[in-house]
């Protein structure tokens, strides 16, 4: 099985851009990271970004 990791970076649509994507290829999101899930005292995030995604991960149907 081929296995692709590309790094791609959004300006605040990831989650739309990838729906889409699922749309289109099908397959699951296997982890979402939000930046809310990493804040911290040492890396504190605000309210307008905090349900941005992080990280996101596909898993692609028959790929």
């Amino acid at each position: 099985m081929a296995l692709i990791n590309p790094h791609i970076n959004f300006n605040g649509n990831a989650e739309e851009a990838f729906t889409f994507y699922k749309s289109v290829f099908g397959g699951e999101f296997a982890r979402i990271v939000r930046f809310k899930d990493v804040a911290s005292s040492e890396f504190p995030i605000s309210e307008k970004e905090e349900n941005k995604i992080i990280e996101i991960n596909m898993e692609l149907n028959g790929w």
